[in-house]
C-alpha cells in the first residue's frame, strides 16, 4: 500500500509500506493492505511502518490520518526531533 506523511512545511515521507502503527487518539492501531475506509485523529506518538527498507519510525505531534483503496496519507501538524 502507499503511504504518504505529509506536514504543513513539507513532505516527510512517501513510499509503499506492508504495515503502519499509529497513535490513536484511543489508543494505537495498525493499518495493512486492503484495509477498510478509515479516518482517524492521531495523538502525538511515534507512527512505524515496514516497507522494503526494512523498519522505520517518525514522531508526530498529532493530526489526522486517512485510509482509502489501499493509499494511506498523515497529515501531521509537525514532527518532532
Amino acid at each position: 500500500m502507499q503511504l504518504e506523511i505529509l506536514t504543513p512545511e513539507k513532505k516527510i515521507f512517501e513510499g509503499d509500506v506492508t504495515i503502519v502503527t499509529f497513535p490513536g487518539a484511543n489508543g494505537s492501531f495498525q493499518v495493512m493492505d486492503n484495509h477498510a475506509p478509515l479516518i482517524s485523529l492521531l495523538q502525538q506518538g511515534t507512527v512505524e511502518y515496514k516497507g522494503k527498507d526494512g523498519a522505520k519510525k517518525i514522531n508526530i505531534l498529532g493530526g489526522l490520518v486517512e485510509v482509502l483503496k489501499n493509499k494511506v496519507i498523515v497529515l501531521a501538524t509537525g514532527v518532532a526531533a
